[in-house]
């Protein structure tokens, strides 16, 4: 398929500190591939488990947009604005780095490891106003449909930010599809299989692999076998 880039579960880069078990689809810390640096203003999907007990220091980020999305157990979090919570599995977190920001998260439970996403986006605007949002997401509305999960617009569903980006979790059954329609014109789409197989127009994707394409306007998602998987379609430049 033309305008398509595949990223295949096992090329993605790997770091096991330990506390950390990371793996990186695009080019982090230590692991470096010119050809994974970026997939439009997608610059970071990080998989990674947290030892029980175990998390990062404060550390500081700016002119970001930062996705936490906890896939088995929880995460606490807290930072530089004054916000402190624990996200669970189900929730969905943003953060706008913006002018800039400092945040710590660990997993607090002392026998369950956790394992989240975390995404991070370029915004269309720098130096906005430091932001953070967190929701529960009704995972009841993925079965068998695209769930909106992210959008740039306050009065959409799920959570927002500083892009033209809109995020769909979605859990299809075997052999049911359905049709994804590009939401901004110029966008591209990056699918990341969670659990089980799907095809996307024909290509197969198994778990954990990563597909970009851009340049279309609808693409068919078939379920080959009962599969669990994230869209996030974003600008490409």
């Amino acid at each position: 398929m033309e305008n398509t880039v595949l990223h295949k579960a096992n090329t993605r880069g790997h770091a096991n500190h330990g506390w950390l078990n990371a793996y990186h689809s695009f080019s982090f810390a230590n692991w470096y591939n010119p050809e994974r640096v970026q997939f439009g203003v997608l610059r970071v999907l990080n998989d990674d488990t947290v030892a029980a007990g175990m998390g990062f220091g404060t550390h500081p980020h700016d002119n970001m947009e930062i996705i936490t999305i906890p896939l088995e157990g929880d995460l606490a979090h807290k930072d530089s604005m004054g916000n402190e919570s624990i996200i669970k599995t189900g929730d969905v977190q943003v953060m706008s780095a913006g002018t800039g920001i400092q945040h710590s998260e660990f997993n607090p439970n002392a026998d369950l490891q956790t394992k989240l996403f975390q995404i991070w986006l370029f915004p269309k605007t720098r130096n906005v106003t430091p932001r953070y949002q967190q929701i529960t997401l009704d995972v009841a509305k993925q079965k068998n449909n695209f769930a909106q999960i992210l959008s740039p617009n306050e009065e959409d569903e799920g959570v927002w930010i500083h892009q033209d980006a809109w995020f769909h979790l979605a859990d299809f059954e075997k052999d049911f599809s359905k049709t994804y329609e590009i939401k901004k014109a110029g966008n591209g789409l990056y699918v990341f299989v969670i659990s089980g197989t799907i095809t996307v127009n024909g290509q197969e994707l198994e778990t954990r692999d990563g597909f970009g394409i851009w340049n279309f306007k609808k693409l068919e998602f078939t379920a080959t076998i009962d599969a669990k998987f994230l869209l996030m379609e974003i600008p490409m430049e």
